[in-house]
């Protein structure tokens, strides 16, 4: 289960970076290098377009996504 959390996670940060992560793992605590954590945030649309990215599926929520020529789902 643990590997599962971490395989996703990491494609989420990767394609749309470390805040919309953190919001998709419900981190919504502030330890940790405040500075950093502070101005790092995501909303619920940027987690929602992370979900529809990574199952292929729409979510009423989720923005538009251009995936580009490379077929990478890019913000």
């Amino acid at each position: 289960m643990h590997w599962l959390r971490h395989t996703t996670l990491t494609w989420v940060e990767r394609h749309f970076g470390y805040g919309t992560a953190r919001a998709y793992a419900g981190h919504t605590d502030t330890t940790g290098p405040a500075t950093t954590t502070t101005y790092i945030r995501a909303d619920l649309q940027a987690v929602a377009t992370a979900l529809a990215a990574m199952t292929g599926q729409p979510h009423p929520l989720a923005q538009p996504i251009d995936n580009g020529p490379g077929g990478l789902a890019r913000l």
